[in-house]
């Protein structure tokens, strides 16, 4: 017979528990967890101080100072020509919005090249055609802003026709640029041949953009190949006897 404590040993025998370790984290997560409860956030203090203090070793606080002297000064240079009379506001405001715009494309350049491109070759028409009239001693407003409407037309045709064109196969700044120059140089003959002014223009962009887009070489390549089978269809014809 089996001892009574050890019959009864299995039964009364108790599982031990087990107890699950969570890992410890170490390296640079721990230490990363550590330094943000560790250190606190930086006040506005101490950033016055850093750009107060400008230290050579310190680059954020040395660019910062002169971003904020220039554009305070801008803002109070502004402040100030804005403030004389309503077209300096105009002209004000124009400025800040083709600053916004340059900021904007600044990673376009094609574009922002064509953008001003326009803008020169409109100022640059509206005063040639200005000066064409007052030399001819017209007092006619309405021819003035017929001539100078013109020339903008064929100006934004030439910036809209650069990029129209789906597969353009030069720059289309370059090409906006080209027909802006030979639209100035017909507002110049328009000052002493007013009727030859704006359809000299318009063959001048008109030309720019099929050279430029494509149009032209295409255009060749079709009357080349009609030519081609004209005279291979005049080879293969029987000879008059």
């Amino acid at each position: 017979m089996t001892p009574e404590w050890e019959s009864d040993a299995p039964m009364n025998r108790i599982a031990p528990k087990r107890t699950t370790r969570t890992p410890r984290v170490s390296g640079p997560a721990e230490r990363s967890a550590a330094d943000r409860t560790d250190t606190p956030t930086v006040p506005a203090l101490a950033r016055l101080h850093r750009l107060v203090r400008q230290d050579r070793n310190d680059p954020w606080a040395v660019k910062l100072l002169p971003r904020l002297v220039f554009g305070l000064a801008a803002v109070c240079t502004f402040f100030v020509i804005a403030s004389e009379s309503g077209s300096s506001f105009v002209t004000v405001c124009a400025l800040i919005l083709v600053g916004g715009l340059v900021w904007l494309l600044r990673r376009r350049a094609q574009l922002l090249l064509g953008l001003g491109s326009t803008l020169l070759a409109a100022a640059f028409t509206g005063y040639f055609s200005a000066v064409g009239d007052s030399v001819r001693a017209s007092t006619s407003a309405t021819v003035t802003g017929q001539a100078a409407f013109g020339y903008w037309a064929l100006a934004g045709m030439a910036l809209l026709g650069a990029w129209m064109v789906k597969a353009h196969p030069g720059r289309r700044g370059v090409t906006v640029v080209l027909a802006d120059v030979i639209l100035v140089i017909a507002s110049v003959v328009g000052m002493f041949l007013p009727e030859a002014g704006v359809p000299l223009g318009f063959l001048g962009v008109l030309a720019v953009l099929a050279l430029r887009g494509g149009t032209a070489k295409a255009v060749t390549a079709r009357a080349r190949q009609a030519l081609g089978r004209l005279r291979s269809g005049k080879a293969g014809d029987p000879a008059d006897s």
